[in-house]
């Protein structure tokens, strides 16, 4: 996530989230790969929050008198 990877989208972040879970329920997994898979884990999170609060800050407004205005 961090440096000059490029930047995924939400969609691709949930998908990278639902592999990352599915790696941490196996039974076969170490303690190391565990940490390892939750700091994923948690970094993706983050990247999904901040992109949802991207968009939040672009939704619009359509008022009664249908004048739009920034959420």
């Amino acid at each position: 996530m961090a440096g000059k990877k490029k930047e995924i989208t939400l969609e691709e972040a949930f998908v990278q989230l639902e592999e990352t879970l599915q790696a941490l329920e196996a039974e076969d997994i170490t303690l190391e790969e565990a940490f390892s898979k939750y700091k994923q884990g948690m970094e993706l999170l983050k990247h999904c929050n901040d992109l949802i609060d991207k968009v939040e800050k672009k939704v619009l407004v359509l008022s009664e008198d249908g004048e739009c205005h920034e959420f």
